[in-house]
């Protein structure tokens, strides 16, 4: 028990040191200023590339991927994901503060849910269901929906939480089929690098040396997360810490309103509070309703085991 809770713990410190890099990152890649989206997007991911790559080189089974019915979603993984960092990085640079493109982009938990509906045809409950609805309540304050072209960073923003949803998806089912989450990494990292490449190429602006440690640093916090999230869920199932990675928004505002002189809009600070709201009730559902089923089996099987007792004497 004590063991368990030593995990649980240390599962907790890893998301919140992931939920810090996730921020840094944002805060890098908007520091660096008006540099193509794509000039960005490589040097996110090419470094990222660079660290999987050893990684897996210093592994027993090296650049083997698990089976070839992975093939399929390792790419859908890559493609998707590589269209929710575009998404993200433009949010980042075009909407009010970072914290704004941090809580949508947080959307992914909840699409998930729906993505899983049907890939994994899983059937969420209701409870779960109200939550979604509840989180894509409060998007809707931050995206502050109106008929001209200022809503497209809030939208790009909603749609990268999509995205992210729709990977992680991928990610789980890569799981299920026993893919390493170092090949599935990498398999990303270097899709996103190879297909931004061209672009940068062909729109590349020379940068200072401000902007070149920005964009490296943005490279090593994105690696920095990525890798502190994969040792977080070693550590503890999802379902008991994934709530923790929320203080990504809170680590962004502050980053923001110190560093760059952000403040959130105040519907903005109400969408936060209401997308926390339904992450926090999703994670307390989880937390007491798998208590209770435990409780619920526990009694079951010592009912049958008084049963058994008084039918042998």
């Amino acid at each position: 028990m004590r063991q368990t809770a030593k995990k649980k713990s240390l599962g907790v410190l890893f998301i919140l040191g992931a939920a810090l890099m996730f921020a840094l990152m944002n805060f890098f890649v908007n520091a660096a200023g008006a540099l193509p989206l794509m000039q960005k997007v490589f040097f996110r991911n090419a470094i990222a590339t660079v660290v999987a790559f050893f990684v897996l080189l210093t592994s027993k089974e090296k650049f083997r991927i698990h089976d070839k019915s992975c093939l399929p979603w390792l790419f859908l993984r890559a493609f998707v994901g590589f269209i929710g960092v575009v998404l993200n990085f433009y949010a980042i640079d075009a909407l009010p503060s970072i914290s704004d493109a941090s809580i949508l982009n947080k959307l992914s938990p909840f699409f998930a849910v729906l993505f899983s509906v049907f890939l994994l045809k899983e059937k969420p409950k209701i409870p779960e269901i109200i939550f979604l609805l509840i989180a894509f309540a409060g998007a809707m304050c931050v995206v502050n929906p109106r008929f001209d072209l200022q809503v497209l960073p809030a939208l790009a923003g909603f749609s990268s939480g999509a995205c992210a949803g729709f990977a992680y998806t991928c990610v789980r089912i890569l799981g299920l089929k026993g893919e390493r989450g170092n090949m599935t990494v990498f398999v990303f990292a270097a899709f996103s690098t190879l297909v931004s490449l061209p672009f940068m190429i062909a729109w590349f602006t020379p940068m200072t040396f401000y902007q070149t440690a920005c964009l490296l640093l943005a490279g090593v916090a994105a690696a920095g997360g990525q890798y502190f999230i994969t040792a977080a869920y070693r550590q503890a199932p999802a379902k008991e810490i994934a709530v923790f990675d929320y203080a990504q928004v809170l680590f962004a505002a502050l980053l923001g309103y110190f560093f760059l002189d952000q403040i959130p809009p105040e519907l903005s600070l109400v969408g936060y509070a209401v997308i926390i709201f339904a992450a926090f009730g999703r994670w307390l559902y989880h937390i007491f309703g798998e208590k209770k089923h435990a409780a619920k089996e526990n009694a079951v099987q010592q009912e049958t085991s008084d049963k058994n007792v008084s039918g042998g004497t």
